[in-house]
Order: C-alpha cells, then structure tokens, then sequence
C-alpha cells in the first residue's frame, strides 16, 4: 500500500461561527465527495465535532478544508484535531450528521 493510502483516524472540533451557517450539511458534502467516512455533530459549546476516516492523503484534503473553508456563512476561528491512529478498516460506511 502506497504511503497516501495508509488508512487513518482523526477527532475534530472546529470553533468559531459553526452552527446555524450549515457547516454539518457542507462538511457531509466534503466528506462524501473524497471518498470519506465518519460524522459530524454540533455540540452544546457552539463548535462541530465529529471524526474523519480514509486514505491519509484525503484525511489530510479534509482537515485543510475544515480549518480554512468550512460552508460559506461559516467563520472558522481554529480547528482541533486529536486521536490521530493508523486504522485497518474502516469502522463506518458513510459519513453522517448525528444529530
């Protein structure tokens, strides 16, 4: 396996103007689109958390997008990433909004 296919996992929490700009609907979209699996959720802190998996070259394309496009109402003040681990599989099939 190429090294951009290496399987990864990552947490995040996006902070700034998140919620109520539809940053979970886009992030979905961006996940999907690459090929991505996992989820997103608003939190009782005003941020967006959720967890990203796939080839890390996409995680990476991902993390980007969060930390610097987000949807377009959105104002992203800084990103968090955390837990990140080689994975062997996937542990979802799609990428979700949990509500």
């Amino acid at each position: 396996m190429a090294e951009g296919d290496t399987l990864i996992s990552v947490d995040y929490e996006i902070f700034g103007k998140v919620q109520g700009v539809f940053f979970r609907k886009h992030t979905q979209a961006e996940g999907k689109k690459l090929g991505l699996v996992g989820w997103v959720q608003n939190t009782d802190r005003g941020t967006v958390q959720g967890q990203v998996q796939g080839p890390i070259s996409k995680v990476r394309h991902m993390q980007e997008w969060l930390e610097t496009r987000g949807s377009p109402k959105s104002h992203i003040d800084r990103a968090s990433f955390n837990n990140e681990k080689v994975i062997s599989k996937l542990d979802y099939s799609d990428f979700q909004i949990v509500k």
